[in-house]
């Protein structure tokens, strides 16, 4: 199957990446290339751009489509949250421009076997770099009903978190859940009828918990940020893309924070900690896919770039 991934607010990420033709770009979730291909588009010959995934199969994709670009471009099979030592490792320590993508990839979802969506039946897998051992099936498994609980409360935001944490560990006890249909029954079972007739798939939250889970998506994100602002160079922009309202807030407070890092008591009349802004979000609110967007890309909806700008 061809990797294909629509890639969401792209006008929009290579107008605010503010690309410089000699500079050099990181794109952390190349995926298949999408938004890379664009900037390499924009760069000469002492441009550089490295992307850097950890899906095989998007590394293969993106290698094919950035093919013609030659030895500007730069592929790494790594996780982003490890992108500082994998650029001093190539001799990079400064770039101009960052783009994460964070959602899963049309290919991901499309491809059954991944075992990412609900709407087919197949193992549940999940798993976004398939050289761990860690999936959906050990979570939904082997983690207790307390802990299934938490991720599917905080991860999935889900009303009847503890309901279906009930009926994951109950069914379980007979047999072990293998499949996306054998969980989805699970799901739909712990719901009451007339909340399932609205908002959508009901194992969409579960779903999203459990995925979220397997790959410390959220952890890998926080956990990246700091190192992803410090490798900017003064006027650098970092572009983030999220997907739900947990990413969105994490990137919106590490913004905030960098913009605003003083420490000092608010009745302190001047600044005493030393701690001068790092950048500022440009502009201050998410910015939204187009009217034209949403109608071409259902999977755009809920998207926001979000964009830092490093002084």
């Amino acid at each position: 199957m061809e990797f294909k991934h629509k890639s969401v607010l792209l006008d929009e990420v290579i107008e605010s990446l503010n690309i410089k033709s000699d500079g050099i770009y990181l794109d952390g979730t190349l995926g298949g290339g999408g938004h890379a291909y664009h900037v390499c588009k924009r760069l000469n010959d002492k441009g550089r751009f490295i992307g850097i995934d950890q899906d095989a199969d998007a590394i293969k994709a993106a290698s094919a489509r950035l093919e013609e670009f030659g030895d500007k471009v730069t592929i790494i099979r790594n996780n982003y949250c490890n992108a500082k030592a994998a650029l001093m490792e190539i001799g990079v320590e400064k770039v101009d421009g960052i783009v994460l993508d964070l959602g899963v990839s049309s290919y991901q979802l499309d491809t059954v076997e991944r075992g990412f969506t609900y709407n087919y039946d197949t193992a549940l897998d999940m798993r976004m770099d398939q050289r761990q051992s860690l999936t959906a099936r050990d979570i939904v498994n082997d983690y207790s009903e307390k802990d299934l609980y938490r991720i599917i409360k905080d991860y999935g935001e889900d009303q009847f978190a503890k309901n279906i944490a009930k009926h994951i560990v109950k069914a379980r006890e007979e047999k072990p859940i293998e499949t996306t249909f054998e969980l989805n029954e699970l799901i739909k079972a712990a719901i009451p009828a007339k909340m399932r007739a609205t908002g959508g798939h009901p194992s969409k939250r579960t779903f999203q918990a459990i995925r979220i889970e397997c790959n410390h998506e959220l952890d890998v994100l926080r956990n990246s940020l700091d190192d992803f602002i410090e490798m900017l160079n003064p006027g650098g922009r970092l572009c983030i893309i999220t997907f739900h309202s947990l990413e969105d807030r994490i990137v919106k407070t590490i913004y905030r924070d960098k913009e605003n890092p003083c420490t000092c008591p608010s009745e302190f009349p001047v600044c005493v900690c030393g701690k001068t802004p790092l950048g500022k979000a440009t502009p201050r609110k998410p910015i939204l896919p187009s009217k034209e967007e949403l109608e071409e890309n259902s999977r755009s909806k809920s998207a926001k770039l979000r964009v830092f700008e490093k002084l």
